[in-house]
């Protein structure tokens, strides 16, 4: 008896992954997605409770979930170095989401094929899959794709140098990961603005910045914490000095601050004149 697509896709998945040497929440942090999306798929399970496309998905069979395993088994192709097979892949979820009418999962697959075109150098290519992610987010008012979309731009801002234009779409990122509380890509945007200012020479800023997201990374068990560690370490970056705390939604809502103005210089006091002494 033939396999199932989703089945056939979950097992390609589940081996792929484990010959990557990642975990079920490492690829999920990769994706964009959530570990339990991951282990739904490696056992061929798809939820589409908030997709308006559900009783379609129902009608093709389960394609939905092969297009959601198509673009994991891309995350982990591309995180294993074949990056062609990880573009295919990434390509081959987006012609299914499209058949689909799912404007969402298209968002997401360019994402992702963003990021594998970002590795292989074109960047052309990737700044269009990502500006189209983010035009389709923006439409379908999905700020935590448009917050995705905007760091992944910061990031190929800042690898083709640009870096004060990264920091534009960082700052932007950050404002609502905030406003969502969404510390996952608000630590993200923390992280490209401190690798734009490490890379103009601005060492206290790229300090202040990447201890946040490591702050962050580290709260959330992300493993991204040990790269901004190493970050930190080779560049000989303070990584345990006491800096600001992440701020919360409700406190600080704008990135980056705007640096207190220096105060006026001020004459210095006269002592006061001795008081005579009294009878």
């Amino acid at each position: 008896m033939t396999e199932q697509p989703g089945l056939e896709f979950a097992g390609l998945l589940r081996q792929l992954r484990i010959e990557a040497g990642l975990t079920q929440e490492e690829l999920a942090e990769a994706a964009g997605i959530s570990p339990r999306s991951v282990s739904d798929l490696e056992r061929s399970i798809h939820r589409t409770a908030h997709r308006d496309t559900a009783v379609l998905f129902a009608d093709l069979g389960n394609l939905g979930g092969q297009a959601e395993a198509l673009n994991c088994l891309g995350v982990v192709q591309q995180l294993t170095g074949d990056y062609s097979a990880a573009a295919a892949s990434h390509q081959q979820a987006l012609a299914l989401f499209g058949d689909l009418g799912d404007r969402l999962g298209q968002a997401e697959a360019l994402n992702r094929l963003g990021v594998v075109q970002q590795e292989t150098g074109d960047y052309p290519a990737a700044a269009a899959s990502h500006r189209q992610a983010l035009a389709l987010f923006g439409d379908l008012g999905n700020r935590l794709g448009q917050a995705e979309a905007l760091n992944r731009l910061g990031e190929l801002s800042s690898r083709t140098w640009a870096t004060g234009q990264a920091r534009e779409y960082n700052a932007q990122a950050l404002a609502i990961a905030r406003d969502l509380s969404a510390p996952l890509e608000e630590a993200r945007a923390l992280e490209g603005l401190g690798q734009s200012h490490l890379q103009d020479g601005n060492l206290s800023q790229a300090s202040a910045h990447l201890q946040q997201a490591l702050a962050i990374y580290q709260r959330i068990g992300a493993p991204a914490a040990r790269r901004i560690q190493e970050s930190l370490q080779s560049h000989r970056l303070p990584s345990t000095t006491p800096g600001p705390e992440p701020a919360t939604p409700n406190t600080e809502r704008h990135w980056p601050r705007t640096p207190a103005a220096p105060q006026e210089a001020t004459e210095p006091r006269t002592p006061a004149a001795p008081q005579e002494a009294t009878e």
